[in-house]
């Protein structure tokens, strides 16, 4: 029979967020810096890792904190590019319309938040509903194309577009409201 293993002495999470960062934010910091050569971007995105780490609703134990950090900061780097992407997309969309048809600097400013109030709403999203939503609306598929591409079901497909869709909804109005952004466990 297998001995019970011993619980572990349970830590106050911003005692652990602190252990964290104090032992692993100059290592994540010189990683991001190597990944994006630009200083102001990963020390960005390294705070806002560890804002993650704090913010989450119910710690636990962290047996590999670096592989913890690390997947933590690919989901924000993830989240940056796309963004990205997205407002390039915007831009080269803009410069091939004609001058006549070209929104005023107010209109693109709007346009630039609101496509920053969708990306924020779908930073709560698995991998895969992001996946879907970004190639249904960017790419044009048809669900099932979706499905067969990312090997989920349709049903699947529907149900990551309703949540998508849900949570863009709820941006939205927090946008018209006036009120910050809800974060990612908060739509």
């Amino acid at each position: 029979m297998r001995p019970m293993p011993t619980p572990r002495p349970s830590l106050d999470p911003m005692q652990q967020a602190q252990q964290l960062f104090t032992g692993h934010h100059a290592w994540l910091l010189s990683r991001l810096k190597a990944r994006l050569r630009n200083t102001a971007e990963a020390q960005d995105v390294a705070s806002e890792t560890f804002l993650r780490v704090v913010a989450a609703p119910n710690p636990v134990p962290i047996d590999e904190p670096r592989a913890f950090l690390t997947t933590i900061a690919k989901r924000l780097l993830f989240t940056l590019w796309r963004r990205r992407e997205l407002e390039q997309a915007y831009l080269q969309a803009l410069s091939e319309s004609p001058p006549e048809l070209a929104p005023s600097p107010e209109e693109r400013a709007l346009l630039l938040e609101t496509l920053d109030t969708i990306a924020h709403a779908l930073d709560g999203l698995s991998l895969k509903a992001r996946q879907t939503f970004l190639l249904s609306q960017l790419d044009g598929l048809t669900y099932h194309a979706i499905a067969e591409q990312l090997d989920i079901s349709h049903s699947t497909v529907r149900r990551h577009m309703t949540e998508a869709f849900r949570r863009i909804a709820i941006a939205q109005l927090h946008q018209q409201a006036g009120l910050a952004p809800a974060r990612a466990g908060q739509v």
